[in-house]
């Protein structure tokens, strides 16, 4: 893991390290390209190949989407397949351990909570003369979620996507998951059961994404898709968005931890690692006040990478994306901190609340040494679906707002629009639309 030191490179440099590269600018790894080369027989970019299957999608629907999913998933596949069927579900919840499917249950609980207290309320006032404005807050119609199901399972973001849409009051939640070996996780489908989806496709990679966006004869076509995924699934988001709504551009999995010389050196590295696991091409990012504990931190990273299950992904994503710096105080931590725009930022110091309100960049902040990231990733309340590479300087969180959408009202009396006619005709000749000064003067008579 690379150890810099603000002192001696400089504030500039160290900052142009935390910066993300934008989406077009990943480089897919060698694997995954000699394994395009075998299926596809041309050594495609991310772009291209993402824009290659989500246009096949559009034009040809589900054959498209049987035709990648037996290449890329290596699952044979016809239509009457995608859909999940009742009787998987019943063999689901017949495997299922008790104890595993009552830690999803709470953190069902804990998350539909947490985002009842975010929903708005439709609101209306009223002015002088008889006007009334208002806006009124609709729900999406039917929304489309996409789990993950490639390296591991993830039945948490089918709780931390499906949940936020069902408080929303979202018409139709369907979801699509990769099949692994024809079938999908047992938690992965009694979390989407407990969660409020209404059906699941076996679909996934960019196929899967564009079958939502565009509709087929078997997957209807969703006002939204939310969702993270791989390179690909970023991308193709990217590809539909404008035939649909995204949430966001979700990239590889980031945490940033700021420390100061009060921080568990066991509790700093664990923090790294939990997020090096995800992908190789995670980032995991630690600011320090203190010299030695940057070292000491790096060797216990290097401990505890030995005894990992997922040490081959995690050291790879460590060697490539790990940092520690050194930083010449808090201050200059937080700044490079919302350089950075990290996806999770802890807060490992003395008085980690005094830093909260210099924090402006961050998709979740966790606050204190009993606030670890994993709390966030599948209990305490709060979606994981965070803003990634930077996006945070811009993007929300997940949350019920996005599943719903806001409609202005508006309701004038005769006698408010007269008082108001003059300004909108003047206003409107002035922009030389005339026709929307006429339909102003025609009331007036």
């Amino acid at each position: 893991m690379k150890i810099v030191s603000v002192k001696e490179l400089g504030q500039d440099a160290v900052a142009k390290l935390l910066k993300k590269k934008s989406f077009d600018e990943l480089e897919l790894s060698p694997r995954i390209r000699a394994a395009n080369r075998e299926i596809f027989g041309a050594d495609y970019t991310a772009a291209e190949l993402t824009r290659k299957i989500t246009g096949d999608v559009r034009r040809e629907g589900d054959a498209a989407v049987c035709r990648y999913t037996r290449l890329i998933d290596k699952v044979e596949v016809e239509p009457k397949d995608f859909l999940v069927t009742e009787e998987e579900f019943a063999a689901a919840r017949a495997k299922a351990d008790a104890k595993i499917t009552d830690a999803l249950k709470k953190a069902v609980d804990n998350v539909r909570r947490y985002h009842k207290e975010q929903k708005q309320n439709s609101w209306f006032t009223f002015r002088d003369k008889g006007a009334m404005l208002g806006q009124s807050l609709v729900p999406l119609e039917r929304v489309g979620i996409y789990v993950p199901g490639g390296t591991a399972a993830y039945p948490s973001s089918v709780v931390m996507n499906a949940v936020p849409a069902a408080v929303a009051g979202v018409g139709e939640i369907i979801m699509c998951v990769p099949p692994k070996n024809g079938g999908i996780n047992p938690y992965v489908l009694i979390a989407a059961e407990l969660a409020g989806v209404n059906k699941i496709y076996k679909i996934g990679g960019a196929q899967a994404i564009a079958a939502m966006a565009f509709g087929t004869d078997t997957v209807p076509k969703v006002d939204k898709i939310t969702g993270p995924g791989n390179i690909f699934v970023t991308l193709a988001k990217k590809e539909v968005y404008g035939h649909t709504d995204i949430d966001m551009l979700a990239g590889p999995s980031e945490i940033l931890i700021i420390a100061d010389e009060s921080a568990n050196i066991r509790y700093a590295a664990a923090d790294m690692l939990s997020q090096a696991e995800h992908d190789t091409m995670a980032t995991s990012i630690l600011i320090t006040t203190d010299e030695k504990a940057a070292q000491k931190i790096a060797a216990e990273a290097e401990a505890q990478l030995a005894k990992l299950p997922r040490r081959e992904i995690a050291a790879a994503a460590i060697e490539q994306n790990g940092l520690i710096v050194v930083a010449e105080n808090l201050d200059q931590a937080v700044l490079l901190a919302n350089v950075a725009a990290p996806e999770h930022l802890e807060v490992l110091t003395k008085e980690p609340t005094a830093l909260l309100p210099f924090i402006k960049n961050a998709g979740a902040i966790f606050l204190g040494e009993h606030s670890p990231e994993p709390l966030g990733d599948y209990l305490a309340g709060p979606s994981h679906v965070l803003p990634t590479g930077g996006t945070a300087r811009y993007y929300s969180v997940l949350n019920v707002e996005t599943f719903m959408k806001r409609v202005s009202v508006i309701s004038y009396t005769k006698t408010a629009l007269q008082s108001a006619s003059d300004d909108i005709i003047t206003l409107a000749e002035t922009e030389g639309l005339l026709a929307h000064a006429n339909a102003i003067k025609l009331r007036r008579e």
